[in-house]
């Protein structure tokens, strides 16, 4: 049985569609498919992450369409920030959360779409809901998810808090470092170059129940980070390297 996900979903449609995005985003969205979907993500121009996002593309269209996934509370900036990109673009945005939800299954369904990130997430779809049986997910993502140490940026950072190095888009296929140039890339770039990534994402186990968020992490009397996202015995942390 799929679970639902509470995602939101924006829809980017029209001639300049595919070079538009590939322009702004992390990802090189000139390699999407009908079928697989990308992982990709916003950056301000000093290179920290707005939101991240699944590209779900239809060539088969009249014109070329991508639909955006994103965390609901991300949405609306994410919308703003695109529409103050598109200047003379032939592009229209549209949120189409009341029309499509988002899927996730342990177990292959509506086509064989893995989660980019990492296989062991699941598969992954977006679909028309009257179309399709499904169950609200009652956490069982968020289980996994936690276990496999890959950050929800929506709950475990802040807007604009981290850089793309430090939300582990490399680690999770979230950029394109051979493609040209997108918002926030000579930052990126510079700091991959030079590997001055300081701090990022890692799972960290204990014993016990849940940890709150934000409780600071320690290696001896150095404060080397915070607790994010949790659950008993498990968590997502933000943590020095050095």
């Amino acid at each position: 049985m799929s679970l639902r996900l509470d995602r939101a979903i924006i829809r980017v449609a029209g001639p300049d569609t595919i070079g538009f995005l590939d322009n702004l985003l992390t990802q090189d969205v000139t390699k999407l498919t009908n079928t697989d979907p990308l992982y990709s993500a916003l950056l301000t121009p000093q290179g920290k992450v707005i939101a991240d996002m699944f590209l779900w593309g239809d060539r088969n269209a009249n014109e070329p369409t991508v639909d955006i996934e994103t965390d609901p509370s991300r949405a609306a900036e994410l919308t703003r920030r695109l529409n103050l990109y598109k200047l003379r673009a032939k592009v229209s945005l549209e949120d189409i959360t009341a029309q499509r939800i988002a899927l996730y299954s342990e177990k292959p369904f509506l086509g064989d779409d893995h989660d980019p990130r990492n296989a062991d997430l699941g598969w992954r779809a977006i679909a028309i809901p009257q179309l399709v049986s499904f169950q609200e997910d009652s956490g069982q993502f968020e289980a996994n998810r936690i276990a496999l140490g890959v950050p929800d940026l929506a709950r475990d950072a802040a807007p604009e808090e981290v850089f793309a190095g430090e939300a582990l888009l490399e680690e999770l296929n979230g950029v394109a470092f051979d493609k040209g140039c997108f918002v926030g890339q000579e930052n990126v770039s510079r700091m991959k170059r030079r590997a001055t990534t300081r701090k990022k994402f890692c799972p960290v186990v204990f014993d016990g129940g849940p940890i709150a968020f934000g409780t600071p992490v320690f290696a001896g009397e150095a404060d080397i980070g915070s607790v994010r996202t949790g659950l008993a015995g498990r968590a997502i942390a933000l943590l020095r390297l050095d």
